[in-house]
Parts: structure tokens; C-alpha cells; sequence
């Protein structure tokens, strides 16, 4: 059966940084099986917005509703994480001196507590098939016996994306994954995302707005810690109030850099 609804739901939620309002009186909310991507320009408060979700940041006030009815707020960082909350974050943060086969087996949920029994225990067979499966997915399988470090940006991204999906998240957040990219790295990314969508609700934050076409569903403009404007990428690149305060800075600094160049 399909989960109807929201997944996440933010209400009136506010995030003080003395005295700066990281968040004013934000609503936001995502529902199931949706691929969101927020865009705003620097200090609007998109990853605010993940630190809130994930538990790192507690806002002054507000609601922060995940699922049919569990309240974030008092929850930690952790607690979070078990009900369903994955986040990777802007930089990977692979384990570089071992495989890719090696960070994936680190990065399951283990049915053993601790450490010791997590690096002593052996995999069961569908703990296997979920590794294979995972590498199929971010497209990895090739280079199971190769080493982290020596993977391309790109596909050390690939790689944390696969480590969270790992952890069996409802809700996938995903910070800026396609910053450093080659072109086509940019391209496998958002067909990888597009896949996940069916099987996960995903919010991303992205300043790359061919990227953001080319995921082309509903994008959310925040700006000064509230939304600014919602909707289809063509809806918010008509808006005069995105081009003004974003998209017009975008084409500007663009400019700069080739001029520098």
C-alpha cells in the first residue's frame, strides 16, 4: 500500500542564530515518494532547513512533523536517523583507505550493537544481495574491490549516497551532491536520484540550476529563512522576484568567473 500524505512537515518553524533569523516563521512540507529540490541564494536557509529535519539544529519555535504524527523536535541527531532520516552531506565522507565493497559493509544496518560485533560479525546472504543491489544502484558494481580514494569525485558521492540508502531511509536529504561534478557525473547523478524517487521522498539543495531542469519536478525558493516561491522550474524562473534576488545574481557571477578566466 502507498503512503499518502506528507512525509515531512515544517510549521512556523523559526531558527535564531542570536539574532539572526536563520528561519522566520517557516512552512514547508514534502510528501511521500516526492523528489523536491530547494534553491535560494547564500543565507536563505536551505541547509538549515536539513540541520532542522536531521536534528543537528533545534529551532525556538514551531512544529517539525515527520510521518503520520512524531514531532522531531525533542528527538536527537540519532533517534532521528533510526526512524528513517538519511542525510548526505555537501563533502563525502567516504572511508578512503578501504573499498567500496568495504564502506558499504560498514555502512549496514546491522541487527549486532557496537563496534566489536559489527566488525567481527559476517554477512547474511540477503545482507549480501543488499550490498550487490546497492552498487547496482549507484552504479559502483564494477569497483567493489577498489579503493575509496582513488574513486573520482563523483563517484565518492555515489558512494555516500549508497552508504545512507544503506541505512534504509524514508526520507533521503541530500546537500548540494553535484557541486565539483564533470557534466556527465552531473547527469548520471540526477538520473540516480530520479530512480530513487520511487522508493524514497528526497529533498535536495542545489545551486546548479541545469541540474535542478533536469530533475524538472517541484522546486521551493527560500529566501531569508522563509519560502519565497514554490513550484515547476518554470513557474519559479518566471517569477520576477527569483530572477531578481537569485537567478539575475547567478548569470552575474557566472560572468565574473569567465571574465576572470
Amino acid at each position: 500500500m502507498t503512503e499518502r500524505g506528507s512525509i515531512i512537515y515544517l510549521e512556523d518553524v523559526t531558527v535564531d542564530f542570536d539574532g539572526f533569523k536563520a528561519l522566520r516563521n517557516l512552512n514547508f512540507f514534502v510528501d511521500y515518494h516526492e523528489l523536491r529540490v530547494v534553491i535560494g541564494p547564500n543565507g536563505a536557509g536551505k541547509t538549515t532547513l536539513l540541520d532542522v529535519i536531521s536534528g543537528k539544529v533545534k529551532p525556538v519555535s514551531g512544529r517539525v512533523v515527520f510521518g503520520k504524527d512524531t514531532d522531531l523536535i525533542p528527538l536527537r541527531e540519532h533517534e532521528i536517523a533510526t526512524l528513517g532520516v538519511g542525510r548526505k552531506f555537501q563533502t563525502p565522507t567516504v572511508y578512503t583507505n578501504l573499498t567500496v565493497w568495504e564502506n558499504l559493509d560498514l555502512s549496514l544496518r546491522r541487527s549486532s550493537k557496537g563496534v566489536f560485533a559489527t566488525l567481527v560479525s559476517t554477512l547474511t546472504p540477503a545482507e549480501v544481495g543488499k550490498v550487490f543491489a546497492t552498487m547496482e544502484t549507484i552504479g559502483l558494481a564494477e569497483k567493489a574491490g577498489v579503493p575509496a580514494g582513488s574513486l573520482s569525485h563523483g563517484e565518492k558521492q555515489w558512494l555516500e549516497i549508497g552508504m545512507v540508502l544503506l541505512q534504509d531511509p524514508v526520507l533521503l536529504l541530500v546537500d548540494e551532491p553535484v557541486a565539483g561534478m564533470t557534466d556527465q557525473e552531473t547527469e548520471q547523478t540526477g538520473q540516480l536520484l530520479q530512480s530513487l524517487a520511487d522508493r524514497h521522498s528526497i529533498i535536495v539543495i542545489e545551486h546548479d540550476m541545469e541540474f535542478v531542469r533536469q530533475l524538472a519536478r517541484t522546486v521551493t525558493v527560500l529566501h531569508e529563512g522563509t519560502v519565497l516561491c514554490e513550484g515547476s522550474v518554470e513557474k519559479i524562473q518566471a517569477d520576477p522576484r527569483v530572477v531578481e534576488i537569485y537567478l539575475g545574481r547567478q548569470k552575474e557571477q557566472k560572468e565574473t568567473s569567465a571574465a576572470a578566466h
